[in-house]
């Protein structure tokens, strides 16, 4: 039997960390040079969003901007000074964890809304794919920077996940170019949920967490399984699917908690079993 993590208890070291309300709030820590992602970061990041998988503590979580910037990607100096001096197997290394930062942020249960203002870019918007509902202010840019640096537009999943969010023609135009998008254009291709203004950024994706937290915890992680695991299958695959997973929510108390407040005219209270 696992141990279930305490992660109300967590210390960011790279990070900034909070929990409330069994909400996890995470921010980038280096307002002051627009929140670049580190190598420590990253690792921290990544080991972090694998640990949701195992505390029943949070039941969703905001990732949010500090000091009026959401992330600027990659630091010049932590990491990509580093990566000009490496060889291929250690790029390799490299790029694999970084992705693997996006897959666990996919792969953990609960719902991540990213609170986005000011500068979104290059590692920063894959941060931003990888959530569940990107919450975002007029002022933030967007940009996925890599071609900018001689590289491909194929990192961290961008050619899978920008697609998906705002079609393969929208998404070309993003990757071959690694031009700035501002927030009113990308909320109307689709990529940012809705805009707030910048004082009240927070405090809204907080209260959709929150909203989200009150629902069936159960049923929502298996509604973030379902749009992970369905990419990859057909109709027929995606349906047969669903219907084991619905099958398997109709089992949890939630769903008898639902029909018997239903009855009584009353509003359900969730407990996520």
């Amino acid at each position: 039997m696992f141990k279930e993590l305490k992660l109300a208890d967590y210390k960011g070291k790279f990070i900034s960390y909070s929990h409330a309300n069994g909400i996890a709030t995470i921010s980038l820590n280096y307002p002051e040079r627009k929140n670049p992602l580190s190598l420590d970061s990253y690792a921290e990041l990544r080991d972090l969003f694998r640990d949701m998988v195992y505390t029943k503590d949070v039941d969703a979580i905001v990732f949010a901007s500090s000091g009026g910037n959401f992330c600027s990607g990659g630091d010049v100096k932590d990491i990509i000074a580093k990566l000009v001096q490496m060889d291929m197997t250690q790029l390799l290394t490299f790029t694999r964890m970084s992705g693997d930062l996006v897959k666990a942020m996919r792969q953990c249960p609960q719902p991540i809304i990213a609170a986005i203002d000011g500068v979104c870019t290059g590692a920063g918007a894959m941060i931003a794919c990888a959530a569940d509902m990107r919450f975002a202010t007029a002022r933030s840019k967007l940009a996925f920077l890599f071609v900018r640096v001689g590289l491909a537009g194929a990192d961290m999943g961008a050619c899978t996940l920008l697609p998906r969010l705002i079609g393969l023609s929208r998404a070309a135009d993003l990757l071959y170019t690694g031009r700035v998008v501002g927030g009113e254009e990308a909320e109307r291709i689709g990529f940012y949920n809705r805009l707030s203004e910048p004082e009240k950024l927070l405090e809204e994706a907080t209260a959709m967490a929150k909203e989200l937290a009150d629902g069936p915890n159960f049923g929502h992680a298996m509604t973030k399984t379902m749009l992970w695991q369905e990419w990859s299958l057909g109709l027929g695959e995606c349906i047969e699917a669903e219907a084991q997973a619905q099958a398997i929510c109709m089992q949890t108390k939630d769903f008898e908690r639902a029909y018997r407040a239903f009855i009584a005219k009353q509003k359900p209270v969730f407990e996520g079993n």
